[in-house]
């Protein structure tokens, strides 16, 4: 037995093995043997008078639009990719601990990381040191698209075309998948904080009323339908802009769409510009198979049946979209051998195509 086969069999009892969705938004972890572990939104809260961290999560999260002036909550993740690398190392090590409760082993993790398609070698190098920072013995990174695929089991190693749309907190990745690799694909930066802004300027430009962050997250789960369907509305509640005091307001489906209207719109056309580029025989596939939706934005009612009747072609959302990128690093830590061409082996590999 050589030693790359000992390290096989000797490593899984020392070592556990952890796949994250590092997302703009939420934060998934996947513990091998266990499945998903940690689900926690991706925001620290750090004291800036000690640059010491209190909070990360869902506590963090809590704390938004709450702090006094010397308590930031940030997010470290800025469209899927690191903007602060002390706090994301923090968080990633306080979340790997977090896993790793569940399962005591003496070496440190294996990990399998999701980025956004497109990312450039700065920004990846950036995860991976992070990652490894954070207690990681050995660190994969994947295209969060093709971890997506993965995740629900579509066919990615055979000769058949596939097309995967992820929406998440910070970007939106559409790719077109076939034979371990992606054909075409685009990174926007309209996805779920995008429409929360959108809804924030709407509602001030309309009703003259500010609202937060976590109020916008709400009325677009609670209200926000991109087509016409069953009337849906909302109370929400913000200061008023001429009086300066507080002032409750009714919201419906209608307002929201008008106010995310213009981002939906985007992001319908640049899934049009993918297809428009995709070669014929994969285009066949894609029709015939239709399209995936993964993310957390995938759960906007009503995306669907807009994408579908603009693309015409079938769209489904995929059974529980939001753990899907997290799910198909754990496919990956499965079996890293056959999924191995499907990694960023290194900085200097990425594609420059986008």
């Amino acid at each position: 037995m050589n030693l790359e086969e000992l390290k096989k069999k000797i490593y899984p009892y020392l070592s556990s093995d952890i796949g994250i969705d590092l997302g703009t938004a939420n934060t998934i972890v996947y513990l091998r043997g266990q499945g998903i572990v940690v689900n926690e939104p991706s925001v620290v809260a750090v004291n800036q008078k000690t640059g010491r961290v209190l909070a990360i999560g869902t506590e963090a999260k809590n704390m938004l639009g709450r702090t006094p002036a010397h308590i930031l909550a940030v997010r470290p993740l800025v469209d899927g990719v690191i903007s602060d690398f002390e706090v994301t190392e923090e968080m990633i090590s306080y979340l790997m601990k977090k896993a790793e409760v569940y399962s005591k082993k003496m070496l440190g993790p294996r990990v399998v990381v999701g980025v956004p398609s497109g990312v450039t070698s700065v920004e990846v190098r950036a995860v991976r040191d992070a990652v490894k920072n954070a207690g990681a013995r050995e660190v994969y990174i994947v295209e969060e698209p093709m971890a997506g695929a993965i995740g629900i089991r579509l066919p990615i190693f055979e000769p058949i075309g596939s097309m995967i749309i992820d929406i998440g907190g910070g970007t939106t990745d559409i790719a077109v998948i076939s034979l371990g690799g992606i054909v075409r694909s685009k990174n926007l930066k309209i996805a779920g904080d995008k429409l929360n802004s959108d809804i924030m300027s709407y509602i001030r430009n309309e009703f003259k009323i500010l609202i937060g962050e976590k109020t916008a997250e709400y009325i677009k789960i609670a209200a926000g339908a991109v087509v016409p369907g069953e009337a849906l509305e909302t109370t929400i509640r913000g200061r008023d802009m001429i009086t300066g005091l507080p002032r409750e307001v009714v919201i419906t489906d209608s307002d929201i769409r008008e106010a995310m209207s213009g981002s939906i719109d985007n992001l319908v056309e640049a899934a049009k510009e993918v297809l428009e580029t995709t070669p014929p025989e994969i285009l066949a596939d894609v029709m015939h198979r239709g399209v995936h939706l993964v993310g957390g934005g995938a759960l906007i009612k009503g995306l669907d049946s807009l994408l579908s009747s603009v693309l015409k072609i079938p769209v489904y959302i995929a059974e529980d979209p939001l753990t899907a990128i997290a799910r198909g690093t754990g496919i990956i830590l499965e079996d890293i051998e056959k999924y191995q061409d499907v990694l960023i082996q290194n900085e200097d590999e990425l594609r420059t195509a986008n």
